[in-house]
């Protein structure tokens, strides 16, 4: 596996990555409807791509696949962090994760869903609390986490 810096025509590919995702890996913590209203499949690849040059975003790929993707803006927000399904538990998350956190100073604040939360439990960081997030009249539950790394 190789974590790479993210370049413009990986986009498409982690807006597929991103839905297949939360379609499979976050299947067990919520519902189809859920699911549907947080990945639907319809993505503005231009706003995403710009989203993704703005931030820090880099991209895990095993020979040619990417396997996994994550983006932290210059504050500190860690806003995406997507593994693909068959790769969970594997240490992608967490090497990319180690790239993210290293990109910025002080604290990381992320807005982990019910499944990621306990990976973010295990690198130290904490709820800040529990909020219920609303697309398109249906609510979904995530968890304000930070890590002060200084601590």
């Amino acid at each position: 596996m190789v974590i790479r810096d993210y370049e413009p025509q990986d986009c498409e590919e982690l807006a597929r990555l991103f839905y297949n995702t939360v379609h499979t890996v976050n299947a067990k913590d919520y519902t189809k409807e859920q699911l549907d209203v947080w990945a639907t499949g319809k993505i503005d690849l231009e706003k995403w791509d710009r989203s993704f040059q703005e931030h820090y975003c880099v991209v895990a790929v095993d020979g040619k696949s990417v396997i996994g993707f994550g983006d932290i803006d210059s504050t500190g927000y860690l806003d995406r962090l997507y593994v693909h399904a068959d790769y969970q538990g594997k240490g992608v998350a967490a090497s990319i994760c180690d790239k993210l956190e290293q990109a910025v100073p002080g604290k990381v604040v992320t807005h982990a869903s019910i499944t990621a939360r306990p990976f973010f439990e295990k690198r130290g960081y904490k709820m800040i609390r529990e909020q219920q997030v609303e697309r398109q009249g249906i609510y979904l539950t995530n968890f304000i986490m930070e890590k002060d790394k200084c601590s």
